[in-house]
Formats: C-alpha cells, structure tokens, sequence
C-alpha cells in the first residue's frame, strides 16, 4: 500500500509512569465530556481545542497525524519528510518501533548529567498504533525526548533522593524563564530542609542555603560552611524575618491552600524573584486550587518525571 498522512484534530496527552490515572482524573476534570482514545498511556482527545496542557502531562501531541505505511523505511521515511527530531514512545511493536527510530536521526536518549541545558529546539513524539499505523507530532509540549529527564543517580552523597526533583525543577526553571541556576554569591532559603535533599543540590552549585527545619540536616550539611541552619517551624518565619533570597525552596508536606498563602506572602513582599514549591495533595486533588497557583503571573505548574502524587510550582521573575 502507498504510504499516506492523515491529520487529524484534538491533541493526545502522554502520561509519565504510573500516573496514568491522575491524567485521567485531570482531564475529566478540566476538560469534561472529551472523548478520549487510549494507546497505552497515551490519551488521544480528537475533539480537543484548548490551549492549556493537563499538568499531569508529560508530553503532548499538539499536531497529531496519522501514517499508513507497508515497510519500516517508509515510517521512517515519513517522518523525517515533517521534521528531523523524534523521540518514541511505545506501548506495543516494541522491535518494530526500535527499528523505526534506528533509521531516524540519533537522539540522546540516555541518562543525565545535572546540570543539564534542555535544548531549545522542538522534537516530535511518534507511536505505533499497530504494525503499519503510527499516530505522531511534529509539534509537541516539550523540547525533551517524550518529555522526561532521567537523571544518573548519585547513590552514595545526597541525604534523600528528593535532590532528583529540584535538578529537574532547576533545569526547566531555566528552560522555561532563562535564569540562572544558583551559584556563588546568590542566598537561597529552604523552608523545611531536612534531611537535606535539596539543600545538598544548592550547596552543591555554591549557593549560600538558609536552611529551616524542627529536625537538624545530615551531618555533612550541618558541616556545611555554605549552610545556614535553624530550628523553627519554616513557614511561621515572615519574608523579612528571613531576609532578601535570590531563591526560595519548600518542598514541606502541607495542604495546598497553605502553601498558596504562605508562597503569596513572599511573591507580595518582593524580597525574592524566584521560589520552586511541591504542591503536595492530601486527598483528592483540588483543580481550582491547582488553577490559583498555575494563575500566578511568571510562573509553570509542571509535573515532574520524580513527583508522585505532586506537583511543582516554579516561578522566576
């Protein structure tokens, strides 16, 4: 059969592992009374016209179309005749993709190295629907490979493995609003620090880390002539109590509505420019709460490749 290309309407959404469902109940949610087509966790929403991408979403085709083809050369072929950049995501015909993607120029899909630049440049996202079916995107969400970072693991220094989370968080920062990643001679304040994940991460680059917690940090931290420790409930400490910060970090177990007004108080103070936060959920997930936060100006409301049942806010001004 000749090969053909069919575009299609809608946008179909990419799940990150595991939390198929929670895309599932945002889209329900947001965006009610979509139908929507399952390919693994890939959700496809033919009749889709918003502007706003699920939050739960890793990567979304925003462009899709379909390819009928009779050999692997002439999926491969297709595809490189839109653009150059594509990454894979499987859920069936796994050799068959694998096939695909060797005759596709080569992406780095392998782990990280933190600090990591995210390219600027767009690449697409493709799967195989069955063996002569691929649905694809040249325009996508994200500018990473099926948009996730997986980072190569340091199993032996940080005191959690909560550093993974600010390392993407800082990456995308710094995709999304182009600043800097703290570094020497910037102050950072970290409300809730131990046992130290993340404090870790910005001693690590040179920051000087206001670090508060009821619970001390790891020895190493506390050693720390970078860290700054103090006992204290972090989020009864006022902005001026703390001082001016060029970053402002909580990854606290709190309820949301909490963290909102304590993160207003800060942004209204004007003694900090840029602050990450974990929205974590207790319970069942509040959208419109959700929407407050990704409301602020200058900021993302982003799920992470390592959040689970969470949520990351980043704002850079």
């Amino acid at each position: 059969m000749p090969v053909s290309v069919e575009p299609k309407s809608g946008a179909a959404f990419l799940a990150f592992p595991e939390m198929k469902a929670l895309l599932c109940e945002e889209l329900s949610a947001r965006f009610p009374s979509q139908p929507v087509q399952e390919y693994g966790d890939l959700l496809y929403l033919p009749e889709f016209e918003g502007a706003d991408v699920p939050w739960w979403c890793r990567d979304a085709m925003l462009g899709p179309f379909i390819v009928h083809f009779s050999s692997i050369k002439e999926a491969a072929s297709a595809l490189r005749s839109v653009q150059r950049s594509w990454a894979p995501y499987q859920f069936s015909n796994f050799r068959r993709a694998a096939l695909i993607q060797e005759q596709l120029p080569h992406i780095n899909l392998k782990a990280k190295l933190f600090p990591y630049q995210i390219p600027s440049s767009p690449i697409g996202l493709y799967t195989l629907l069955d063996g002569n079916t691929l649905l694809a995107s040249a325009k996508t969400s994200s500018c990473l490979p099926a948009g996730a970072i997986v980072w190569v693991e340091d199993h032996e220094n940080p005191p959690s493995r909560a550093y993974l989370k600010l390392q993407e968080s800082l990456c995308l920062a710094r995709h999304f609003f182009s600043v800097e990643l703290p570094h020497a001679g910037q102050r950072c304040f970290e409300a809730g620090a131990c046992p130290g994940g993340w404090t870790w991460v910005l001693a690590g680059l040179g920051a000087q880390v206001f670090a508060v917690d009821r619970t001390e940090l790891a020895p190493s931290l506390m050693a720390n002539s970078l860290v700054e420790f103090r006992v204290h409930d972090a989020f009864t400490l006022t902005p001026q109590e703390v001082g001016a910060c060029d970053w402002v970090f909580s990854d606290v177990i709190c309820y949301p509505e909490r963290l909102l007004g304590w993160m207003r108080l800060w942004l209204e103070s004007g003694l900090t420019r840029n602050m990450i936060c974990t929205i974590k959920m207790q319970g069942a997930v509040d959208w419109k709460l959700v929407a407050e936060f990704s409301a602020i100006p200058h900021s993302r409301v982003v799920h992470l490749n390592y959040n689970k049942h969470e949520l990351t806010f980043i704002h850079c001004h």
